[in-house]
């Protein structure tokens, strides 16, 4: 009969067989690849250097117009004038004249050239403080969109860093139970324990390999969806250590995200956008003065009533344009009246988007004050499993508990560690969400909480089996001494 193996034997083995960790990528470098290769953030940068040529088209409003017309075609043309005056040198002059002149499907060409300056127009003024406008909620969209993806890229990345965790975490809980399963075999044929026990681990064996495979395909979705926003192969993440605070009372935060939010001021501009188009369509009805410069010249060549015939025309003029709108049957009143209701509407959208921005502003900032209780109860949670834990194995070798107590002593303390992980996690994130609110969050921020990370070349946490040699041979002893004798209890 084989005798029982020690949990010191069996850590040492599990030790020297684990393969060296793959180096991890820190956030910082994660999320300057992530800049250049991230398809949401390609379609924002196309988007604001869309956005940007409104200036130029703003500009363009108030210069000159410049317009040069060319036509040819068949034309028909007819002139006809009765009791004129005609006069010539050596012929006197002649009353109640008649000319007439005509073409019959002749060639007919058309050539002008207009110029023209706006000199007054509330359209166009109102038009170019709406293209302004594009251009600056281009720019409040393109940091809106800057923020998203520095919150995107630590969500991503945290996700995969709390993954490898719960991978690892598994991966150490199947050994463990892999120990248990052949000590408790051990035992039943040494017939010091029922067959019951050996059930017992063999289900809990299949339930950890199965959690463990569920861990490791989490593994590969979550690093998969961060490589294919920063083109980084083989990602592995580091998870943080602690959290910086946030630097500021809530009242400041709100203060800042009032001020700064991405989303208040799109929704601010975006009322002013409305005051320009509502002032637009009131113009429409409005007088316009040009200034205009016009040459036109008009040629028919052809055969008609009266014989061949050349007509020609020629036209010039300089001056201003009064336009003056008499009568649209109401258009203009109805659109300024539906421009009223849509300043209404864009003014209401701005107080919804201040009350929401208030209110994600104090959950992250409640989240991160009850997150720092929440991480030091979590830490001595893990450190009371700690200690269950290697209790429960000590009691198991003298025969004070059962297998299925270390079972769920080896559960309850994988529970603890991995909800030690996703706390630590999410109070970092609370701290992005925070500064991305009060569009703070850049690359010094990051860089603080790159700061916080596990060391790239730190060891991973030791399993708590803290069981000595000493303690496990004096408790083999113990049991032997308590042995009644072999019995067989299969």
């Amino acid at each position: 009969m084989t005798a029982p193996r020690t949990l010191l034997g069996w850590g040492l083995i599990a030790l020297l067989a684990a393969p060296a960790a793959a180096p991890a990528q820190d956030l910082l470098t994660v999320w300057r690849a992530a800049q250049e290769r991230d398809r949401t953030l390609a379609v924002a940068r196309a988007e604001h250097a869309a956005s940007q040529a409104k200036r130029e088209q703003a500009a363009a409003l108030w210069r000159p117009n410049v317009m040069l017309g060319l036509g040819a075609g068949v034309g028909t043309s007819e002139s006809h004038m009765n009791g004129a005056q005609f006069s010539a040198p050596g012929m006197g002059t002649s009353s109640g004249v008649n000319f007439a002149t005509s073409v019959n499907a002749g060639l007919a060409t058309r050539a002008s050239v207009t110029a023209q300056q706006p000199l007054y127009n509330r359209g166009r003024d109102a038009s170019r403080a709406q293209l302004e406008l594009g251009a600056d909620m281009g720019d409040t969209a393109w940091r809106a969109a800057q923020a998203e993806l520095a919150l995107r890229t630590a969500q991503r990345y945290f996700a995969l860093a709390v993954a490898q965790e719960q991978l690892r975490v598994a991966e150490r809980q199947m050994s463990a139970v892999k120990r248990s399963t052949t000590e408790a075999h051990d035992r039943f044929e040494l017939g010091e324990s029922p067959v019951t026990d050996t059930h017992e681990a063999d289900a809990a064996l299949a339930g950890v390999r199965a959690q463990v495979e569920a861990a490791r395909l989490q593994v590969e979705l979550k690093r998969q969806q961060l490589t294919d926003s920063t083109g980084l192969p083989a990602l592995t993440a580091r998870l943080p250590v602690s959290s910086a605070a946030p630097g500021e009372t809530l009242q400041g935060w709100l203060d800042a995200a009032q001020a700064g939010n991405p989303q208040v001021r799109l929704a601010a501009q975006a009322v002013t956008m409305a005051e320009q188009d509502l002032r637009k369509r009131r113009a429409a009805n409005g007088t316009t003065v040009d200034l205009v410069a016009q040459a036109s010249l008009d040629r028919i060549d052809g055969h008609g009533d009266f014989g061949s015939a050349n007509n020609r025309s020629r036209n010039g003029m300089i001056g201003v344009q009064v336009t003056i709108p008499l009568y649209d049957g109401g258009m203009a009143s109805a659109q300024a009246s539906e421009g009223a209701r849509l300043l209404d509407k864009a003014r209401a959208q701005l107080d919804q988007a201040r009350e929401q921005v208030g209110e994600q502003v104090r959950a992250a900032w409640l989240g991160w004050q009850a997150g720092q209780a929440r991480i030091a109860a979590l830490e001595d949670g893990l450190k009371a499993s700690a200690a269950r834990l290697d209790a429960t194995r000590l009691g198991r070798e003298v025969g004070d508990r059962t297998l299925l107590d270390v079972l769920n002593a080896e559960n309850d303390h994988a529970r603890a560690t991995l909800a030690l992980t996703e706390a630590r996690a999410e109070q970092v994130q609370n701290r992005l969400r925070l500064a991305a609110l009060a569009d703070r969050l850049d690359e010094v921020v990051l860089a603080e909480v790159n700061a916080s990370l596990q060391p790239e070349q730190a060891a991973a946490p030791a399993a708590p089996a803290a069981v000595s040699a000493q303690q496990s041979q004096a408790a083999s002893a113990q049991a032997q001494r308590r042995r009644p004798g072999k019995q067989d209890h299969r």
